[in-house]
């Protein structure tokens, strides 16, 4: 049964505020008059939620909102009713569970931003600052919009770094498989037929058997070290020291470490600018996007260059220091900071390097195909070798 907020006042003229369970709001305002009080408010508490597994909300989610709610408030519409549509027709149904919290905190003579922030798993550090800048600059309707283009965008960038994961990532899992089949029920069958024969095997015959009989018998064993081996590192990496570790090693990896730091690139002009033109102070920008960076190498760098900032030094000087950053990424961000146009300057910087992430995940896509063709072929056609030298050995002891 919902729960009910009411104010109303009482016969003495005191003002009384109570909440109870009833099935409807005109229960609750024949409860009000049995008890001879004058309603003054009536509302429905917001309904506690949880996250279940595999639920959540996803970045296009936000983005379709996000278009709605500006389209709405640009036209006009009051900004709790056009909440209150957006919680209707959302079809995500944990994103209409967070809008109407949102309405009922913006009922209680919260601001906007300061509903959004309770909800962090939906709306980000970066969307709730840049709500507060639209707010206070009376400009939602046009930040909403530039929120929505920046989510767009963002999520482009990822899907493609993710996309090239993929391709790799399944062909390996695919030829692992093929392997262990391989090792568990072809090899044994050439084992025992060396076995009756009685000869002597070649080094690379008994090495693949040998393989093929700890897959067979300690199968559970390698589970247990490669799922120890991974929450280890998992484990590692939520330390600030793994995670510097882990993020500099993936940085010099050849040909995906360019990738990553492409991206890296492109997420933090685009964040820092987009934060900076719509009213975000510069310290509270970099701030922002060092959270966001996803990267601790890039997170340290903006950090830095934030430090530097409030000392009243400039921005490029940390960045450039941290190595991560190429020359003309420094060298448009020094001219931006001296005339004035930084924001404008990190645009251009992020859409520069959005067709660069393009450029760089084809580079790997093409790279990734012949040497996958090559590792398969070396270790399917080697463990084939092994088993067919001993054949060779017995046809020539016959002759």
């Amino acid at each position: 049964m919902p729960v009910f907020e009411y104010t109303a006042r009482n016969v003495k003229g005191e003002i009384v505020q109570n909440k109870g369970e009833f099935a409807t709001r005109d229960d609750v305002l024949a409860h009000l008059r049995k008890n001879r009080m004058v309603v003054v408010q009536v509302r429905e508490a917001p309904r506690a939620f949880k996250i279940k597994f595999g639920a959540g909300i996803k970045t296009r989610d936000v983005v379709i909102f996000t278009r709605q709610f500006a389209t709405m408030i640009n036209a006009g519409l009051p900004l709790v009713q056009a909440l209150d549509i957006l919680a209707q027709q959302t079809e995500n149904k944990l994103l209409a569970d967070v809008t109407r919290a949102v309405v009922y905190d913006v009922e209680s003579g919260h601001t906007l931003a300061d509903a959004l922030r309770k909800h962090p798993k939906a709306f980000s550090d970066l969307y709730v600052n840049m709500v507060a800048a639209g707010e206070a600059g009376g400009i939602l309707d046009t930040i909403l919009l530039r929120l929505a283009e920046f989510l767009e965008k963002n999520d482009a960038i990822v899907r493609k770094v993710k996309g090239a994961m993929v391709y790799p990532a399944v062909i390996f899992s695919v030829a692992g498989i093929a392997v262990s089949v391989l090792l568990i029920f072809v090899i044994p069958t050439f084992q025992s037929m060396f076995a009756s024969a009685g000869i002597q095997l070649p080094l690379p015959t008994r090495i693949v058997i040998g393989l093929s009989n700890v897959l067979k018998h300690y199968w559970w064993a390698l589970i247990g070290v490669a799922g120890g081996s991974v929450f280890l590192v998992n484990r590692w990496y939520k330390t600030p020291a793994g995670k510097l570790q882990i993020d500099t090693l993936l940085l010099k990896l050849p040909v995906l470490g360019d990738l990553l730091r492409k991206s890296a690139v492109s997420r933090f002009t685009r964040t820092l600018g987009t934060l900076i033109s719509s009213g975000v102070s510069i310290l509270d920008g970099l701030e922002i996007t060092a959270r966001t960076a996803g990267n601790m190498v890039i997170h340290n760098a903006v950090m830095e260059s934030r430090a530097s900032i409030a000392g009243g030094e400039t921005i490029a000087g940390p960045l450039a220091k941290s190595k991560v950053f190429p020359p003309m990424v420094i060298s448009m961000i020094a001219v931006g900071e001296q005339t004035g146009g930084l924001d404008e300057m990190l645009s251009k910087i992020a859409d520069f390097y959005d067709e660069e992430v393009d450029a760089a995940v084809s580079t790997l896509l093409s790279l990734m195909e012949p040497v996958m063709i090559v590792v398969l072929g070396v270790i399917v056609g080697g463990m084939v070798v092994a088993m067919y030298l001993p054949i060779f050995d017995m046809v020539n002891a016959v002759q």
